[in-house]
């Protein structure tokens, strides 16, 4: 590997299911001896981009969350839907989520925790397969074939027994979810949570991302979470402006 192929794998270590490691935990994932790893982390704990806590183990540092809020698209996003998020967590009790798709993944962008709300293990940054989260079957759902293709080829991975798991079912889904623009998932990740979503557009009515909401189940329904839900994504839609958010027809490009 090059220096920066290093660097990357080094940060590449950490991820959803790994997010604090030792040294050791570290050289053993990225493949490289311990004191080529020790100097790694050295530099990169210096710069910012990794920190130690006391027991001596590693984690992302805020560096990398303050170059990732520089991403344009990101950026503009979470400016327009920021003001608006707060309300929609207000009017629904529910934990919120603003989500894009990276590959085929889901990563949260803006998540904000309702005081008695689901129990999940959704956060700020945090990524998980496109196919287990709601939001994540917006993304999809409204991806290309090619897109969609690789993931129903792909090996599905379980999370509780309502996962989504098996390739007809999911085409069934994304199928449904095309037809009337919400996706709604039960216990997909964590048991008693039940999530809705739906699509965020720009320009052109492209996809941008997916707002969803999470509630303890039998709670409320995902009927009676639609209209907040709904009105807010159209007017974050309306401040990136998506035709159809804003009353004007769609033009092609």
């Amino acid at each position: 590997m090059t220096a920066a192929q290093r660097v990357l794998a080094v940060l590449e270590a950490f991820d959803q299911e790994h997010i604090v490691l030792t040294l050791s935990e570290i050289s053993r994932r990225v493949g490289l001896s311990l004191s080529t790893t020790h100097r790694l982390v050295g530099e990169l704990r210096e710069w910012g981009a990794l920190e130690r806590s006391a027991d001596g183990k590693y984690a992302i540092g805020m560096r990398i969350l303050e170059l990732g809020c520089l991403e344009p698209q990101g950026l503009k996003l979470r400016d327009v839907a920021l003001p608006l998020l707060g309300d929609l967590q207000a009017a629904t009790n529910a934990n919120v989520h603003l989500a894009v798709r990276d590959g085929h993944d889901v990563v949260y962008v803006e998540s904000l925790r309702a005081r008695n709300g689901a129990r999940v293990l959704s956060r700020l940054g945090g990524r998980w397969p496109l196919h287990a989260t709601g939001t994540g079957l917006v993304l999809l759902a409204f991806s290309g074939p090619d897109l969609q293709e690789a993931v129903l080829s792909s090996t599905l991975k379980r999370f509780t027994p309502k996962t989504i798991t098996d390739a007809d079912e999911l085409r069934r889904t994304l199928a449904q979810v095309r037809r009337t623009g919400i996706a709604v998932v039960e216990d997909s990740i964590t048991v008693d949570a039940i999530a809705v979503a739906v699509p965020v557009r720009g320009p052109r009515d492209r996809l941008v991302a997916a707002l969803g909401v999470t509630v303890p189940t039998n709670t409320a329904s995902p009927t009676a979470l639609l209209p907040a839900l709904t009105a807010t994504a159209r007017a974050i839609s309306r401040g990136l402006g998506a035709p159809s958010a804003i009353g004007r027809p769609n033009t092609a490009a």
